[in-house]
């Protein structure tokens, strides 16, 4: 273990160690595992420029461990998508592993392949693979204006696509309808999809739509809706930011005009 060297995601309390004044390269500590003391539970989630990355969890930092700790999502600003995405895997695996140290229909101590991401029961063979969770987002057009909302748990004053899971044995297309009925009370037609992201809040797949205005008047859930209302694409509400899936679908639907 302590001979691994390469670039390390370090998560302590849900950060994780960002180095300064690299460029976006640089981002993540270049290390041998014996500089974090050789922990245990390392996971090896895929390359940084080139060289093996790993992940790990620690408890309690090296008094002179590298860079500073940083929200995953701050990562977008400070080394790009592709660091703020590779981080995103990270902490998705690192949840997955620590939410199943026990076999979930019998209880026995799992553990985990070394085929594949996979948490397996020695006793009833029981597979445990890291949580997916697909939700759609669709952003509406009538003519010139888009359909924006915000929830309560939102920036003040930002509003964005509408949004929601999708339901066991749900289609994509079947679930965009329901959602956009069930949050403000509205018909869409012409549905087309624009592009995906993962979101590591915690293991969420954003699949994001366009669609058309088809009938009814905005009448949003109160249990889910703070406000919603119709805006021109060229006098938009204040926005998500721009690691957000969200952000660039309406940036897009603006380019179109």
């Amino acid at each position: 273990m302590s001979d691994l060297f390469g670039y390390w995601i370090v998560r302590h309390k849900n950060e994780v160690l960002a180095v300064g004044g690299k460029g976006a390269a640089g981002i993540f500590p270049a290390a041998a595992a014996a500089d974090w003391g050789c922990p245990a539970g390392v996971l090896r989630i895929g390359q940084w420029q080139g060289e093996p990355c790993y992940a790990v969890d620690l408890d309690v930092l090296p008094s002179d461990a590298p860079g500073s700790l940083t929200p995953v999502r701050a990562l977008y600003g400070l080394g790009g998508m592709e660091a703020f995405a590779l981080a995103g895997r990270a902490t998705q695996l690192l949840d997955w592993r620590h939410n199943h140290h026990f076999c979930g229909r019998c209880a026995t101590p799992t553990r985990m392949k070394t085929t594949e991401f996979a948490m397996e029961c020695p006793a009833c063979g029981l597979l445990a693979y890291p949580r997916i969770s697909p939700a759609i987002m669709v952003l509406i057009s009538r003519g010139d204006e888009l359909l924006l909302a915000r929830s309560p748990h939102f920036k003040p004053g930002v509003f964005s696509a509408l949004a929601g899971f999708v339901e066991a044995g749900e289609t994509l297309e079947a679930c965009a309808v329901r959602e956009v009925r069930e949050e403000v009370n509205i018909e869409i037609t012409n549905l087309r999809y624009f592009s995906s992201q993962p979101w590591p809040f915690p293991d969420s797949l954003m699949l994001a739509f366009f669609a058309d205005y088809a009938g009814g008047t905005i009448s949003p859930d109160p249990a889910e809706i703070e406000a919603a209302g119709w805006f021109r694409r060229d006098a938009l509400p204040p926005l998500p930011d721009p690691v957000s899936i969200a952000r660039r679908l309406i940036d897009a639907a603006c380019l179109q005009g």
